[in-house]
């Protein structure tokens, strides 16, 4: 029989609890409200997510990347694992509690990834980190820029005005990458419109389903081929 869940911190948001749970020495989960965010046993898509984006700047010294999205680490750990000694990571994270979990208990899973010392842990709205280094442009961009966020794109995301998905989002995640800069996005499902979205922006793009069989999620790959040109981001 499987152990109950034990409930090892909860707080308050404005969509609910936020509670991390624990059964066994390794068995965790992030909840929010009633659904589950992250499982500490099925983290596949994630590790190919910071495997794929960040697979192009394995001889590249002092590169940069932001990651959207801390959860249980498992992005960032594959991405530290791709990436050179020098290489620099920001890490926007909306909750301190979750940075606090994966430095206390959830530290083993990844090698306490989050206290690596090629990483930068801000608490910040991701897309308003991405249009703070359009707007500074030069050598603040990134070579990547990787989003694994609870909620990835989907049918219902608004073409223009979501602050994450939409075209306006995606022009300025353009003008935070460096030439030939990579970003790289979690979905639940595959979404053709954010696939074109991309496109339209400029991008190569390639998806990926990691695993075999059942619920399979997806990786979106935008390769930027030409030159960044000068003009207006989006606000």
């Amino acid at each position: 029989m499987a152990q109950p869940w034990k409930t090892v911190e909860s707080i308050a948001t404005d969509e609910g609890a936020l509670e991390l749970r624990q059964r066994g020495e390794r068995d965790f989960l992030i909840t929010i409200g009633p659904q589950v965010l992250m499982n500490s046993l099925a983290n596949r898509s994630e590790v190919v997510l910071g495997q794929l984006g960040c697979g192009h700047l394995k001889g590249s010294e002092g590169a940069r990347v932001l990651v959207g999205g801390l959860g249980m680490g498992f992005t960032l750990r594959a991405v530290l694992d791709t990436l050179p000694a020098t290489a620099r990571v920001v890490v926007a994270e909306l909750n301190p509690t979750v940075l606090e979990w994966c430095r206390g208990p959830l530290a083993a899973l990844t090698e306490n990834a989050a206290a690596d010392p090629r990483v930068t842990v801000e608490i910040c709205d991701v897309a308003r980190r991405i249009r703070r280094t359009a707007v500074e442009g030069g050598e603040s961009r990134f070579d990547a820029i990787i989003l694994d966020l609870y909620r990835g794109p989907h049918a219902k995301t608004h073409h223009s005005d979501d602050p994450l998905y939409g075209s306006r989002a995606i022009e300025n995640m353009r003008a935070a990458l460096k030439p030939c800069g990579v970003v790289a996005v979690w979905g639940e499902q595959y979404d053709e419109s954010f696939d074109k979205r991309l496109r339209s922006a400029g991008f190569t793009v390639t998806t990926d389903r990691p695993g075999r069989g059942g619920l399979r999620h997806v990786v979106f790959l935008g390769h930027l081929k030409q030159s960044i040109k000068t003009g207006k981001h989006a606000s």
